[in-house]
C-alpha cells in the first residue's frame, strides 16, 4: 500500500513539474531498451523507426539494441538521451550510399545532445572516384559523409565510421571518441567540434586517389581564437596507403593535435597544408607531440608547425578538455557490460 502511495505522489510531482525526469533522479538508470532486428525478431526491423518511437521530449535514457546485420537506411537522431548500440564481436552496419552534400547525404546524423553509440558501424558505401583535373592526374571523390555529429555530449565507443571524403563530420560541440576506426581519403574528419579521440585507428585509404596524390586526414574549422574547439588524436595509431597529409585547414585558427600516436610511413614530409587559410599561416595551430613511427618524422614538417609546451599538450590531451561537467562519466554509468 505504501509503494502505491509513494507512485502517485511522484507521478504528481511529474505532471506538476513537467516531467523533468532528470529533478527526481529518474536519469539514474536505462528506462527501456528497444531491441531492432532487420529479419523481424525484435520491436522493429529499421533503426529509424525505433528513433521515431521514442517521444519527441524524452528525457530518460533510453536504448536502442541493433541486432547483427546489415541495415540499409539514412538514420537521424533528434532526440536527447539515447543510446545505440550492437554486439562488440558482431557490429551491425548502418549503410547508404548517398553523396554530393554535407547536410543531406551522411548515412547518419545526431542532431540533439546526450547521445552514446557502442558497437556501429556507420558507412557510406558511394566510392565513385572521378578524375582529377589538377596537375597530375589522379582520382577525386565528392562529400560522402558516414555520420554528421552537431549535438553536445556525445561520445562513441568502438565504432567505426567508414567512407571516402568527409567520412566523419565533427560538425561542433563536445564529442568522445574512444578505440574507434576511422577511414577515408580526402578530409575524412572534418568540421568545428571540440573533440578528443581516445585510441583510434586511423586509416587512410588514400591510394585510392592514384597517381601518388596525397589525401588529408583532417579539415578542422576553429574560426577565432577564442573558440574551444579542436581536435585531439591521443594515443592513436595512424595507418592504411600513402600519401596522407595529417590535415588541412578549413578555417583560419584551425587546431589539432596528435599527441603519442604512432604514425604508420605514409605521411608526407611536410605534414600540413595551410589550405583555405594561406596567408594566416601563424594563426593555425597544428602541432605533434611525442609520437613514434617512420611516418612521425618531423624533420621536414612546414615551418609553422605549432610547438606546444608540456602544459599546453596536457591541457588538450586530459578529458579535461571536453568533460569540464563530467558528462562522460556520467554516460558510462548506462552502457551494459
Amino acid at each position: 500500500m505504501k509503494s502505491l502511495i509513494v507512485s502517485v505522489i511522484l507521478a504528481l510531482l511529474f505532471f506538476l513539474n513537467g516531467l523533468d525526469a532528470r529533478k527526481y533522479g529518474l536519469l539514474d538508470k536505462v528506462s527501456t531498451t528497444i531491441v531492432v532486428d532487420k529479419n523481424g525478431k525484435g520491436k522493429f526491423t529499421t533503426v529509424q523507426q525505433a528513433i521515431d518511437s521514442i517521444p519527441s521530449n524524452n528525457s530518460v535514457w533510453t536504448r536502442i539494441h541493433l541486432n547483427h546485420g546489415i541495415y540499409v537506411e539514412k538514420v537521424e537522431i533528434k532526440k536527447p538521451y539515447i543510446i545505440l548500440e550492437g554486439d562488440l564481436n558482431h557490429p551491425p552496419v548502418i549503410a547508404f550510399g548517398d553523396a554530393g552534400s554535407v547536410v543531406d547525404s551522411p548515412t547518419f546524423k545526431l542532431n540533439a545532445d546526450n547521445f552514446v553509440a557502442r558497437n556501429i558501424v556507420f558507412k557510406n558505401t558511394y566510392d565513385r572516384l572521378l578524375p582529377s583535373k589538377l596537375d597530375g592526374g589522379g582520382y577525386n571523390t565528392t562529400w560522402a559523409p558516414a555520420a554528421a555529429i552537431a549535438g553536445d555530449k556525445a561520445s562513441f565507443y568502438h565504432c567505426s565510421f567508414i567512407s571516402l571524403q568527409d567520412t566523419l563530420t565533427d560538425a561542433k560541440g563536445r564529442h568522445y571518441f574512444y578505440d574507434c576506426q576511422l577511414s577515408g581519403a580526402i578530409d575524412f574528419i572534418w568540421g568545428n567540434g571540440q573533440s578528443i579521440y581516445e585510441k583510434c585507428q586511423i586509416k587512410s585509404l588514400a591510394s585510392k586517389l592514384g597517381h601518388q596524390r596525397a589525401g588529408f586526414i583532417t579539415a578542422q574549422g576553429r574560426e577565432n581564437a577564442d573558440e574551444t574547439s579542436g581536435f585531439v588524436f591521443k594515443n592513436c595509431h595512424v595507418t592504411g596507403s600513402s600519401p596522407i597529409n595529417l590535415g588541412r585547414a578549413f578555417a583560419k585558427y584551425a587546431r589539432v593535435l596528435f599527441a603519442g600516436t604512432t604514425m604508420d610511413n605514409i605521411i608526407t614530409p611536410q605534414g600540413w597544408d595551410a589550405a583555405w587559410s594561406k596567408g594566416s599561416e601563424n594563426l593555425i595551430s597544428f602541432s605533434e607531440a611525442n609520437c613514434s613511427g617512420p611516418g612521425a618524422n618531423m624533420s621536414k614538417r612546414i615551418k609553422w608547425e605549432k610547438k606546444l609546451s608540456d602544459q599546453e599538450v596536457n591541457d588538450l590531451t586530459s578529458l579535461a578538455y571536453i568533460n569540464q561537467d563530467g558528462w562522460i562519466e556520467k554516460q558510462t554509468r548506462y552502457i551494459s557490460p
